[in-house]
């Protein structure tokens, strides 16, 4: 065997163990998890010789890393100063029904998400969900099922709303404003479509009206930490707009969090999720010995065959993908083949789409789901994988049905 036709083969093994790894969640009979997974198939490429140290470093898009490392410093700042708590009951207060609360809960979670990390959101509000629905003696599941699938559709808005857009983001050269333009109204009308399934199907399970007890809102707020970090998200958006790089301006915004005497920046620190960061980097090294052993050309072919060129086919394909390996590994393979396309700003915004409202699918589609279920069990409140489903199969059939339509539709 040649040494081309080697590396091609030692490519191919990382690539499909890594991706085998991802879809199982761990490893058969080993401990090892999607971070180490991608850690393993990073590391086979580089010491066996198939992408060299210094293209390994390269193949690394720091960009896409320091943006979410940043946005994650500045989402952690907020959850300190008790920002999203503040938000989230100034919202239920204004809410006069059962039903009320619910599209109340969905548009602050699709906001928020759109503009900071939808799993962050996710980790902080589902103990407040808990909360208000213990107090108002109201049935968790419908809320905390609202929260986690608000979030995935919210946060398809922007770039910066979940790490999924922010690989598109990177790779694409599409701009914040040209992004919120395409995919805000997608966001809009996938939010009217959850609170539209959630309410068809528990609707006999809401009370008519909220009891008349005044809610338990005492909790600490950081009144200075708040509005500096408000003001710091508030330039920082104002410089998206303006088309300033997104990784400078997260960064930036970090930065300027960072300085301050009320918060020990490691309580900073234990908010940040290491393991995604590290995943990221394990997998653009694996896709780089994918790119350098020319397996890309097997890609494209398999691309060409299947049409996946079409905005219906993408989209499918998509959703099928990042159901079975996750939304970040399934966008990072369509790296190389979406500049080859005859439209690759709309198929760009088609991925984003797709792979975001994909998460919606099942209990385990997504980040965000994981979150809110799990903080939902600790509470000794069950969410089902058949529960789940009878909301999240039709909230993501829809959903991609309509984003499909608006970005074939709409000028890219």
């Amino acid at each position: 065997m040649d040494e081309l036709n080697l590396e091609r083969l030692i490519a191919l093994v990382a690539f499909a163990g890594t991706y085998l790894g991802l879809a199982l969640g761990r490893l058969p009979i080993f401990r090892v998890d999607r971070t180490g997974v991608a850690i393993i198939g990073g590391a086979i490429i580089v010491v066996s010789g198939v992408v060299s140290w210094d293209r390994a470093v390269a193949a690394v898009d720091a960009h896409t890393l320091v943006l979410l490392f940043g946005m994650m410093i500045v989402a952690a700042y907020l959850r300190l100063s008790g920002f999203f708590r503040l938000v989230t009951y100034a919202a239920v207060r204004r809410a006069h029904t059962p039903v009320g609360l619910l599209a109340l809960i969905i548009v602050a979670a699709g906001v928020l998400s759109a503009l900071f990390v939808n799993d962050v959101v996710c980790l902080v509000m589902a103990p407040i969900v808990l909360d208000l629905t213990r107090q108002l003696r109201l049935p968790p599941p419908p809320y905390l099922i609202a929260l986690a699938t608000a979030a995935n559709v919210g946060s398809v808005a922007t770039l910066t709303g979940n790490p999924q857009n922010m690989l598109v983001g990177g790779f694409s050269g599409i701009g914040y404003r040209t992004f919120l333009l395409r995919e805000a109204p997608v966001a809009v009308i996938g939010l009217a479509l959850v609170f539209l399934v959630i309410w068809l199907v528990y609707r006999g399970r809401l009370p008519a009206a909220l009891p008349a007890e005044d809610l338990e809102d005492r909790f600490a707020v950081h009144h200075a930490l708040m509005v500096k970090t408000i003001a710091a998200v508030s330039v920082m958006l104002l410089a998206f707009l303006a088309g300033v790089p997104i990784a400078v301006v997260a960064i930036g915004g970090a930065a300027y969090c960072l300085l301050t005497r009320r918060v020990n920046p490691e309580k900073v620190y234990r908010e940040i999720d290491w393991g995604l960061l590290v995943l990221f980097t394990g997998l653009f090294v694996v896709i780089a010995g994918v790119e350098a052993s020319g397996l890309t050309g097997e890609l494209l072919n398999l691309a060409s065959v299947i049409g996946l060129h079409r905005p219906a086919v993408l989209t499918a394909v998509t959703a099928v993908l990042s159901n079975l390996v996750s939304n970040v590994p399934a966008v990072l393979l369509f790296k190389t083949l979406i500049p080859t396309f005859g439209e690759p700003t709309r198929a760009w915004l088609v991925l984003a789409m797709a792979s975001t409202f994909a998460g919606n699918l099942t209990i385990v589609g997504s980040v965000a789901n994981l979150i809110v279920v799990e903080q939902a069990r600790s509470a000794g409140i069950r969410i089902g994988f058949v529960e789940y489903s009878r909301v999240g199969v039709p909230v993501t059939l829809l959903t991609l049905l309509v984003g499909w339509l608006l970005l074939i539709l709409l000028p890219a």
